[in-house]
């Protein structure tokens, strides 16, 4: 067997980031060393306290949950209620967790354990806003070169945005930490709404969550449920997008996707496209490939993996 990859999981929950905690938690090739908070789906106070409820979902209570920024580089936190509802991660009844958060601050967690760890071994999975990883970067530059790669998701340019015409809201919340990360020279892959868009939670899927029959299946069904009505409403479609547990599969089987190298600049000075993430998919200008961007998603084999993984829990 080869050795576990080592992630750290930095998440602002909400239903999918829950989603994609839960198939890491259910998923052997991969060893969580910490899951660190961020405000952005809604604030701090309640991200870091919904990572320790997931954790305790999942029967895991020894996880290790960090709180790391409040708000943003520089900008007002913009929330997301009206998707995630107040506590976001409404749906279920889940109980107020008991295992504690960790002292130690998310950033400096980031940090110590990256400089600790052997180089080029540690994989960073955002879910939300980047602030707590730029605000690492920018603690300590000597990060960047051992971390292995970021997987994130977050960004679009075909679909356009979600929060606004021109951003998706994970990059929107935090423009200017977003602009680091791409400008840091680490290996990024990156998972936009072009490739979440079409990783649909059909009531068919949902409902597949729901006959596993345990407490996590059907938590998840009742999440998805909650969270998939403000979608179905907005897009039309059967079902919301799934966004977050793509970067988890992408860790654990990365053939259900596609996509290209490209450059990704993030705009940070027009109030018009503020956290646009431009994608430069045509190779049309001379600026360096920074990015795996992906576009194409096997949507049956995606959610097979979720069900067959979560079922472990």
């Amino acid at each position: 067997m080869p050795q576990p990859r080592k992630i750290i999981i930095d998440t602002d929950p909400g239903q999918d980031d829950a989603v994609a905690i839960l198939l890491a938690l259910g998923s052997s090739e991969l060893e969580i060393v910490g899951i660190t908070a961020v405000a952005g789906n809604v604030p701090l106070n309640l991200t870091e306290k919904n990572a320790r409820k997931i954790c305790e979902l999942a029967g895991r209570p020894e996880m290790k949950v960090y709180a790391g920024a409040i708000r943003p580089l520089a900008r007002t936190l913009v929330t997301a209620e009206e998707v995630h509802g107040k506590t976001g991660l409404n749906g279920p009844q889940l109980p107020e967790p008991t295992m504690k958060l960790q002292e130690q601050y998310a950033v400096d967690f980031i940090v110590e354990t990256l400089m600790k760890e052997e180089s080029g071994t540690i994989t960073l999975c955002p879910l939300g806003p980047l602030t707590n990883i730029a605000l690492a970067l920018i603690r300590e530059p000597r990060i960047a070169p051992r971390i292995k790669e970021i997987v994130l998701m977050g960004g679009g340019f075909f679909e356009g945005g979600n929060v606004t015409p021109a951003a998706e809201f994970n990059i929107y919340v935090d423009p200017q930490a977003a602009d680091l990360v791409f400008k840091s020279g680490i290996p990024i892959v990156m998972m936009p709404l072009d490739v979440t868009h079409k990783a649909l939670t059909t009531t068919k899927r949902t409902q597949a969550f729901r006959a596993l029959g345990t407490k996590v299946g059907i938590a998840t069904a009742e999440m998805l449920e909650f969270f998939e009505r403000y979608d179905e409403g907005k897009y039309g479609t059967d079902g919301g997008p799934l966004h977050d547990p793509c970067v988890i599969a992408y860790l654990l089987k990365p053939e259900l996707f596609k996509g290209r190298n490209c450059n990704v600049s993030v705009e940070t000075a027009s109030e018009l496209t503020m956290g646009m993430t431009v994608i430069d998919w045509w190779g049309v200008t001379k600026r360096e490939k920074n990015a795996m961007v992906m576009r194409e998603i096997d949507h049956d084999g995606f959610f097979a993996l979720l069900v067959e993984r979560l079922g472990r829990l």
